[in-house]
């Protein structure tokens, strides 16, 4: 059998240096079914990361959607097909009824980059505001919105691009959302006194990659109201928090009281297979249009649409949606709990299926316990349990499940992690 060792020094030479993987000793995995996944020498693990596979690893379901579309027919969409045009229509029905149009992508990245260019082509303006501890994809385009994934140069497109300090709900009383406001006010007032004028806030509508911080319904009112005044967008990219994940909405805007001008779908559409989505306004898709020429040979491909339906499926008919949210509300209890036992433990957040906790060296003092948190995520994936951490700090448990993770993956979880905290110090003796 290949070592880890031989595949680490395979993965070096054919894909490059530097090319990241999870965990101190990387898992080799070969197998997944629905909440669980094994790896080459035939261990087990309850998967609490992964969001792709948003209904399950290997759903039957959708197997068997892609396996028969494309034993039937697979091409681009200079075709007419009726799969894109059924599931552009489930999809708009599940959103307000002014966002009834989408562009069809493989990846949440170039559906971001649509987003941007479809904000310069309706506002004429290309500065964008996004919050400094955030992704939203990899393209040279929108790797700008990402401090931490910036390159050196960048093409020069840095130069469109301002942040906001993100929202933190441990560490800044902000409870209305009127702090986050006022900032994005500032900097929207610095790209109007630009060359390059204000088009359009970025924002993941329940802050995911920020440590989810926990804020009250509606929330971004606020700051969509400064967006608006100042005749820019709102984009809410929903690539992690959408579709039923957070249990009480099926897209977060819809708890924050907001209604995007555009909304950007990605990683969960089709349960692994690539598909990603750009969601607007007919207004702001005909503008776009006619800026510019957009084609995308794979996206919208009579397989992904198929996939992409299948999923639909999924989560209605099994109403996950529902279960996200008392799957959710139990771990959430469970986490508190263990927030009571260890000192470490400065905050406990989340809704639906993601949630987690950020480590702390100090409650008072509120230190990131990073090098901690890193520890305690290996122990958990020694034991059997994936998971890995975010926010500004790295020192959040990020906590993101398939849709169908139950009250016994989560007990399973829990009494895992509860071991772990245990036995792990909180500073490292080397």
């Amino acid at each position: 059998m290949t070592t880890t060792a031989e595949l680490m020094a395979r993965r070096q030479r054919l894909l490059g240096p530097n090319v990241s993987t999870f965990y101190n000793d990387p898992v080799h995995i070969v197998k997944g079914e629905g909440v669980w996944l094994w790896d080459a020498d035939g261990n087990k693990y309850l998967d609490c990361y992964n969001n792709v596979p948003h209904v399950g690893h290997c759903n039957p379901r959708v197997v068997d959607a892609i396996c028969r579309q494309a034993s039937t027919l697979n091409t681009h969409t200079r075709y007419l097909h009726e799969g894109i045009l059924t599931y552009v229509e489930r999809l708009t029905a599940t959103m307000h009824q002014s966002l009834s149009t989408a562009i069809m992508t493989c990846t949440g990245s170039e559906a971001n980059d649509i987003a941007l260019r479809m904000a310069e082509a309706v506002t004429g303006r290309r500065g964008i505001i996004a919050t400094d501890a955030t992704y939203h994809g990899n393209t040279a385009l929108v790797s700008q919105l990402s401090r931490s994934n910036r390159p050196e140069g960048g093409f020069g497109l840095d130069q469109y691009f301002r942040h906001v300090e993100a929202p933190d709900s441990y560490r800044i009383i902000d409870d209305d959302g009127s702090l986050f406001a006022a900032d994005v006010e500032a900097q929207i007032e610095r790209l109007i006194a630009s060359p390059y004028g204000f088009a359009a806030l970025v924002v993941c509508p329940f802050f995911l990659n920020e440590g989810f911080p926990t804020q009250c319904d509606g929330w971004l009112q606020k700051t969509a109201e400064v967006v608006r005044k100042a005749g820019g967008l709102l984009i809410c990219d929903e690539v992690q928090s959408g579709f039923g994940r957070i249990g009480s909405h099926f897209w977060a805007y819809e708890k924050q009281g907001v209604i995007p001008d555009i909304v950007v779908l990605g990683k969960p559409m089709a349960n692994g297979h690539p598909v990603g989505a750009t969601v607007t306004t007919s207004d702001t898709m005909a503008a776009f249009r006619n800026s510019f020429r957009y084609f995308n040979t794979f996206g919208g491909n009579p397989v992904s649409c198929a996939a992409a339906l299948a999923v639909l499926d999924e989560l209605q008919e099994r109403e996950l949606m529902a279960h996200a949210k008392k799957v959710g509300d139990y771990a959430l209890q469970r986490l508190t709990r263990l927030q009571q036992q260890y000192e470490f433990i400065g905050d406990v957040r989340g809704s639906g299926l993601v949630f987690g906790a950020e480590m702390v060296l100090d409650r008072d003092t509120q230190t990131p316990a990073g090098e901690f948190t890193d520890r305690v995520i290996n122990a958990m994936r020694s034991k059997g349990i994936i998971h890995s951490k975010l926010g500004r700090y790295k020192n959040t448990l990020k906590i993101r499940p398939p849709m169908p993770f139950s009250m016994e993956n989560a007990d399973l979880l829990f009494d895992t992690l509860d071991d772990v905290l245990q036995n792990t110090p909180l500073k490292s003796n080397g």
